[in-house]
């Protein structure tokens, strides 16, 4: 389904595509050039978090907090490609990317978290949501990986890691 831009004066012209079977949304330019895809879930978790941020936090399914660590990752016949995140949960992470791999790509990675730096956590993915340009000049291009295969003491290590920093950030 493609509903078209007209009341939005900024953005006239462009239209959303709605694919119920992949659960994205995808903006069109003027000329029906790619602008991004995002899912259905990234959207929703948006307005979560737009809504209350304080309450919201504790809504999650996983718990997720700002972080930057190495990650190396490889997604289907490509080599392997050395990036940083943006942010951590229990459910995914944020790759920061000029050129971000597009929505529904299966990728495999490993990073390590600070607290445990030579203990390397392995990870299949998918990427879940796109940010194609910076934002704000604060939120760099890049994609959200949700995680769907992860041993469960990984998960449990960067849980338990999310969870420490979020005390802190939050109470200190």
């Amino acid at each position: 389904m493609k509903l078209p831009i007209s009341a939005t004066a900024a953005h006239q012209g462009k239209a959303l595509e709605l694919d119920s079977e992949r659960e994205t949304i995808t903006l069109r330019g003027l000329n029906g050039e790619h602008l991004g895809t995002v899912t259905w879930s990234a959207i929703i978790d948006y307005i979560w978090a737009s809504e209350n941020q304080d309450r919201n936090r504790y809504l999650r399914a996983e718990v997720r907090a700002p972080l930057a660590v190495k990650v190396r990752y490889w997604a289907p016949d490509s080599a392997k490609v050395e990036s940083l995140t943006g942010g951590i949960g229990g459910g995914g992470l944020f790759i920061e990317r000029m050129a971000p791999l597009d929505v529904g790509t299966e990728i495999r990675m490993d990073f390590a978290l600070p607290d445990r730096p030579l203990e390397i956590l392995e990870a299949k993915g998918r990427v879940a949501w796109v940010r194609a340009k910076l934002e704000r000049r604060v939120h760099f291009p890049g994609m959200g990986v949700e995680f769907t295969e992860m041993s469960t003491e990984a998960r449990k290590r960067v849980v338990e890691l999310v969870t420490a920093l979020n005390r802190n950030r939050f109470q200190g």
